[in-house]
């Protein structure tokens, strides 16, 4: 008898320690809960925009006049002023323009000298009051336009033949001169390099780039599920990836209307003003991540965001007292940054929160 209750109570056993492990298999598998302190802290909200740093203004240096580069007075790096030579461009015209250019100076030079003989024979029949005032202020007109045209003329073979020419006591030449003060970012040609003239019609020859180093913002993208939340004023911290101890800041100062695509993304270009440059230079192009804060708490209580149970608008979490016994409590959420969540109310400073290990999935 004693026999059969002692197997019994063994059965038993057995029967209740196989349906434990089977509804609970983390006593097994899962291992034990875990549990985290409510501790204080802070939460930024942040919008993250990739790009890169870049000059405010960046001007294309290009030549009114064709030609070949003769000579080139800036180098990369070089910093130049407004008026400072940069490039000297010799004339190239093709021989029908040479030819062209010299004999319209030479068809303007017989024009000239026979409105000159008739001016000069007009003024002396005006001095003996044998033509009318009008006839001789008619010759003179011709004579003054047959003058300028063989002028005009001269200065166009001049600037052909050696790239320079004097017009209205106005030294004019092919030289290239720095239109601002900056620096030379890049320069596109070498001297003998062809240079194809801006015109209405066709864009030229780039021969450099300058920009006012002094004047840097950043330059970046936003996704679309955050530029809802931007508006111009908000502080960013900028991350520079080869400058990774030299943290920037500066103010969101516009935001794209219109989105690009890029990759599949849609994004909205913004640029954000440097309030304060690095002791160190900044190189245009350096790729920089910014960080526009959206909002942000501080000294405030936080639970990791994984811990909370979300029951459409109700927010739980499961908290350990100090006999061990695990209760639910309802709590009200505040900010996230997609770690750790705000708690406005429902745990103190030192609850301490369970985290249940996670279930296995095992196969029928």
């Amino acid at each position: 008898m004693i026999k059969k209750l002692i197997l019994s109570v063994l059965a038993l056993t057995v029967v209740a320690l196989v349906a434990f492990f089977a509804i609970d298999g983390s006593a097994s598998k899962g291992g034990e809960s875990k549990t985290f302190a409510v501790s204080r802290g802070s939460i930024i909200d942040k919008a993250v925009a990739v790009g890169q740093i870049e000059p405010r203004k960046e001007i294309e240096i290009k030549s009114k006049n064709g030609g070949i580069v003769r000579q080139i007075f800036a180098e990369v790096g070089d910093v130049v002023k407004a008026g400072d030579p940069l490039f000297d461009i010799a004339p190239d015209p093709t021989p029908l323009e040479f030819a062209e250019a010299n004999r319209q100076v030479e068809l303007y030079q017989v024009a000239y000298d026979n409105a000159a003989r008739e001016y000069k024979r007009f003024e002396a029949l005006a001095d003996k009051q044998l033509v009318s005032h009008q006839e001789f202020e008619d010759k003179k007109a011709v004579y003054d336009e047959a003058e300028l045209r063989l002028k005009l003329s001269r200065e166009k073979l001049a600037l052909i033949e050696s790239g320079k020419t004097t017009i209205a006591d106005r030294q004019v030449s092919n030289i290239i001169h720095a239109p601002t003060a900056g620096m030379v970012l890049s320069r596109s040609v070498e001297e003998g390099d062809p240079v194809v003239p801006l015109t209405s019609y066709q864009e030229g020859t780039q021969l450099m780039t300058l920009a006012k180093m002094d004047d840097l913002i950043f330059r970046g993208n936003v996704d679309e599920i955050d530029v809802g939340k931007l508006h111009e004023g908000m502080g960013t911290d900028i991350e520079i990836g080869a400058m990774p101890q030299n943290q920037l800041t500066g103010m969101l100062a516009r935001i794209s209307p219109k989105a690009h695509q890029d990759q599949g993304s849609t994004l909205f270009e913004v640029e954000v003003q440097l309030d304060e440059l690095t002791s160190k230079l900044l190189r245009a192009g350096y790729s920089a991540t910014a960080s526009i804060i959206i909002n942000k708490a501080e000294d405030i209580l936080l639970v990791p965001e994984r811990l909370i149970h979300f029951d459409d608008s109700v927010a739980t979490v499961e908290v350990q007292d100090t006999l061990g016994v695990i209760t639910t409590r309802e709590i009200e959420c505040g900010l996230s940054d997609g770690i750790n969540m705000e708690v406005i109310a429902g745990l103190d400073e030192g609850d301490l929160v369970v985290e249940r290990p996670p279930r296995e999935i095992t196969a029928d």
